[in-house]
């Protein structure tokens, strides 16, 4: 991203917006829309065989080892180029209604227009996406679609959810990847705020099913910094009490027990071959997808 980069991206402009589908537009008319036309291309791809170069194919699939052993160009052929089928998966438990003293957007907020913009680009380059809201449950699940107009149905499907209940990670992705029956990207954005074993034991469960993984992780600043200095009410959330506490005497016992509860997190995604992203709700959507994708690029090409 450049300096010039819009601002329409800034979740504190796009905080001052009324309404889904108006942010949703703000983004799509934003940087996100002079990405790369296909900035997904990759993710489902399978090595299948190899085949001749013909003249105007694109040299990123030569295979160079072959070249150096024969001083023939053929080029690697994959899987799924160009069905790609992209899940997304998104919390809405009461968790993820939380929103700092100085966050621009609630996580969930956040959460629906980084979802918005994933599905735009998918569908831009005509490929489908889902969109599956949970919380202990599954609350929709819309399924994958490349049509132009599915846009819509998400984004209204996304702007009618509202975070109220408990989460229940672990058995909602078992359940998801017996659902999915077609290979392809699943993306889930969430707080992850649930038992790490049982999270991650579900996300195996999609890679077995050979889907590729993706987490974004949505947190506030307020939870990655606990800038509280006052004795602060903290609400409790997915039936957890309210706790009046001096959040000083909190603060370096918190702050380690997020570093292990991330770390755990990026340690089993990182076993498991699982790409993730941290996603503090005051970082624009552009930098976030753009820094991503780019780095996905570079793995794929």
């Amino acid at each position: 991203m450049t300096e010039n980069s819009p601002k329409s991206l800034d979740p504190r402009t796009l905080a001052k917006l009324k309404g889904l589908q108006l942010r949703a537009k703000h983004i799509v008319e934003g940087y996100v829309a002079g990405l790369h036309r296909s900035p997904f291309r990759g993710f489902s791809i399978e090595f299948a065989e190899h085949r001749e170069y013909t003249p105007g194919d694109d040299l990123r699939y030569v295979d160079w080892k072959v070249f150096g052993r024969t001083d023939k160009i053929h080029l690697k052929q994959y899987e799924d180029e160009t069905n790609l089928v992209c899940y997304l998966v998104l919390d809405s438990s009461e968790s993820m209604q939380y929103q700092g003293p100085d966050s621009p957007l609630s996580k969930f907020e956040y959460a629906q227009c980084l979802a918005a913009a994933i599905a735009w680009l998918v569908l831009q380059q005509q490929d489908s996406v889902g969109l599956v809201t949970f919380d202990q449950i599954l609350r929709s699940n819309l399924r994958p679609s490349s049509r132009a107009s599915h846009l819509q149905q998400i984004l209204q499907v996304l702007d009618s959810t509202t975070p109220v209940s408990k989460t229940s990670l672990g058995p909602i992705f078992h359940e998801l990847a017996e659902r999915f029956t077609k290979r392809g990207v699943v993306i889930v954005l969430s707080d992850f705020l649930d038992d790490v074993d049982s999270l991650l034991a579900g996300l195996k469960h999609f890679q077995h099913r050979r889907h590729d993984v993706v987490l974004f992780h949505i947190m506030d600043p307020a939870e990655l910094e606990f800038p509280f200095t006052q004795p602060t009410l903290f609400q409790g959330m997915e039936s957890l009490p309210d706790l009046l506490t001096d959040p000083k005497s909190l603060r370096k016992a918190y702050l380690e027990e997020l570093q292990q509860f991330t770390s755990q997190i990026r340690a089993g995604c990182r076993r498991q071959g699982m790409d993730y992203r941290q996603c503090p709700t005051d970082h624009a959507f552009d930098l976030i997808l753009a820094n991503y994708l780019s780095q996905r690029s570079v793995k794929v090409t």
